[in-house]
């Protein structure tokens, strides 16, 4: 019998089975962080964007989290200031997924299959991310939160063909889904589900304390960042290593990240 959603989102919830390590994205060209599992040839992986103003280690636990999973996590530190270039940060997770391709990682020599990459990001992170898949070999790209960039991550969405996950938050009131993240799923032109997520705000998905948060609506939220690990992970797993064990949850509703939108079944009956 096939595991039930419900238990496979108290599965992905926990830390996977991998010991995790931290390493210096600086080391090998951009400054930022990677994790990765202790071990492993050929892994997935994923590069992620940070959000307006926000530090990658605002997200450390969840790239500790995808990590321990087997799917190393890298977040360049790029492109943080008030001002930031959407498209420069689009080019250096493009950088990124290079570098930790290319670069053996850890000490046990750790690699990444160029065949299992994916993007993801939040916020601006988010639009980046979709700016950065149009131009990148990906496989997978998620968002949560996303903001609109320049140029407009809904114009590129079009151009899009790979599956997506884009996770909003109801109470959003920086990124508003219905002209953020609501339009990047309608305009996918892949494969695109779009979920919400129920009592949570722009930073839920954010951790611990940053002077950001005067300026910015929301904070961090622990019911977020479970939903965001598990959903996330399931998403990776899915469609980077090709297992069909966590479908089951991607294809469900949960308790506060609803399915609003999934035109997946509607591309494979085309």
């Amino acid at each position: 019998m096939a595991p039930k959603p419900k238990h496979l989102l108290e599965e992905l919830s926990h830390p996977g089975p991998h010991e995790v390590l931290r390493g210096n994205l600086g080391l090998v060209g951009v400054p930022g962080v990677v994790f990765t599992p202790r071990a492993g040839l050929g892994l997935p992986a994923i590069a992620f964007g940070h959000g307006w103003l926000q530090p990658p280690t605002r997200y450390r636990e969840l790239l500790r989290h995808l990590a321990s999973w087997g799917i190393v996590a890298a977040a360049p530190a790029t492109q943080r200031g008030p001002l930031p270039s959407h498209r420069l940060f689009a080019t250096d997770l493009r950088t990124t997924l290079e570098l930790v391709t290319k670069v053996r990682l850890g000490p046990d020599g750790i690699s990444v299959d160029p065949a299992k990459l994916g993007l993801a990001g939040h916020s601006t992170g988010g639009g980046a991310a979709v700016l950065s898949a149009a131009e990148a070999d990906v496989k997978a790209v998620a968002t949560v939160n996303a903001a609109q960039t320049i140029p407009p991550a809904t114009e590129v969405a079009r151009k899009i063909t790979v599956p997506s996950l884009h996770l909003a938050a109801d109470g959003d009131l920086v990124a508003p889904p219905v002209g953020h993240a609501e339009a990047i799923a309608k305009a996918w032109g892949g494969p695109a589900q779009l979920r919400y997520l129920g009592k949570s705000s722009h930073l839920g998905i954010t951790e611990g304390k940053h002077w950001s948060g005067l300026l910015l609506h929301g904070k961090p939220h622990r019911g977020t960042q479970r939903l965001v690990r598990a959903l996330l992970a399931a998403f990776f797993l899915t469609h980077l290593t090709g297992t069909d064990k966590y479908r089951p949850l991607l294809e469900a509703d949960v308790k506060n990240a609803t399915i609003a939108m999934d035109d997946s079944l509607e591309l494979a009956d085309a």
